[in-house]
């Protein structure tokens, strides 16, 4: 990945600070300087799935038993994205804002779950403000990635292709579920300090995530999900990273951590330990054109791909308790003399049963039993990046899949995909 696109993707997916951006069309304006810029992508998918087991989660994807095929256009992990950045200097203070809206390319989501029939769906991930000044650091107000795992998904050589298919929405999965947890978009208060020589850490107050969980079979009565967490309580994250570049070897090492009361799942139900949290670790490494990079999770009661999915299960309603989760990825990428990156990459996420939670047969309120749950997503990727400018990137990824629930029966799927990245 050529320096233009590496400051492309820091900008518009990202956007960790609008006056550092600079990654787009800059714009003098007065005491302003206005910064556009974003992405746009399309790729072609071949998928087929053989399905020998039902696998299910509180996340619908394309786990369910029986052969699949499909053909598809879309995005890939990233979304189309145009971001538009200002940023000024006044009364001693560095002052920026950023406003993104991520439109879909396909016509429906991936595998054939509807979002904005005919039109891929639009988001709004982002909208935050930003002030500070070098010598003590910089606050953030607004909606923007989230700060728990966001190093994962930032270093997934999947971000500029497509990785799993599925779950609905305008971008594919990446390797989210199959190696971390999702990072989303959240509203938040945030303070980030200085840069020391190369560490720097954030702290923040982010908005309070929904639970929910299959507890039951793979029907609907198996669903439960908290009510008011959003207004419950806030989410508590921070992270801390150091990053160095001496005698031509380049790389990062971060640690990150969420912590987040669950709140009640309503009447005739108990939770005995309400906070749900996670940490973890990674690392990348560059050399020589070779990277490697290496990722660690785990938590209880965050659940599992997305957070606050399939975090909790028990005996029964009344006895509701956390379920334990982890998992990681490594990946290995080399710049080859055509300036093609290669990459591959190995990823899984593990879900256990809560303490007393067996798949035995439970009480009529929750369903029959839980060994279709989800246990473990695992993926391996391999993918060429080609720069064909520096700005256009075309992509070709094969992925292999496997989902395995608590009773130990998986599915596998494959998928290749083709197509291309534009940043600007």
């Amino acid at each position: 990945m050529n320096k233009n696109i590496k400051l492309a993707v820091a900008g518009a997916v990202l956007a960790l600070s609008a006056s550092a951006a600079n990654a787009g069309i800059v714009i003098p304006s007065g005491e302003w300087t206005l910064d556009i810029g974003g992405n746009v992508n399309t790729y072609m998918n071949w998928y087929k799935s053989d399905g020998r087991a039902s696998v299910q989660s509180a996340l619908s994807i394309d786990t369910t038993s029986g052969t699949n095929s499909a053909i598809n256009q879309g995005n890939g992990l990233l979304p189309n994205f145009i971001s538009v950045s200002g940023s000024t200097r006044q009364n001693d203070l560095d002052v920026a804002f950023t406003i993104s809206l991520q439109p879909g390319t396909a016509a429906s989501a991936p595998i054939g779950n509807v979002a904005s029939t005919g039109n891929g769906g639009l988001n709004n991930r982002q909208a935050f403000i930003t002030f500070g000044d070098k010598s003590w650091g910089s606050i953030k107000a607004g909606k923007d990635l989230g700060i728990f795992a966001s190093d994962a998904i930032l270093s997934d050589m999947t971000l500029l292709g497509v990785g799993a298919l599925g779950a609905g929405g305008n971008t594919t999965l990446g390797r989210i579920g199959y190696g971390y947890i999702y990072a989303d978009w959240k509203p938040q208060f945030a303070y980030t300090t200085p840069n020391f020589n190369g560490f720097q850490a954030t702290v923040g107050v982010t908005q309070a995530f929904d639970a929910t969980s299959r507890v039951g079979s793979g029907t609907t009565t198996g669903l439960i999900s908290a009510t008011g967490g959003n207004n419950a309580g806030a989410g508590y994250e921070a992270k801390a990273s150091y990053a160095f570049d001496t005698n031509g070897v380049s790389g990062k090492v971060w640690v990150s951590g969420i912590a987040q009361k669950i709140a009640s799942f309503g009447a005739n139900t108990t939770l005995t330990d309400t906070i749900a949290r996670a940490g973890d670790i990674g690392a990348n490494l560059n050399v020589a054109g070779f990277g490697l990079t290496g990722y660690y999770y785990g938590g209880r009661g965050i659940g599992t791909m997305g957070q606050q999915l399939d975090g909790v299960g028990g005996s029964a309603l009344s006895n509701l308790k956390q379920r334990d989760s982890n998992g990681g990825y490594v990946q290995a990428t080399y710049v080859l003399p055509t300036k093609t990156k290669a990459g591959i990459s190995w990823g899984v996420s593990q879900l256990d049963l809560a303490d007393g939670e067996t798949s035995a047969a439970m009480s009529d309120s929750i369903g029959a039993g839980k060994d279709t749950l989800i246990k473990e997503n695992r993926m391996t990727t391999v993918g060429l990046y080609h720069p064909l400018t520096k700005h256009l990137n075309l992509v070709a990824e094969y992925n292999h899949i496997t989902s395995e629930n608590q009773a130990g029966a998986e599915n596998k799927a494959h998928s290749t995909n083709l197509g291309a990245i534009l940043f600007f």
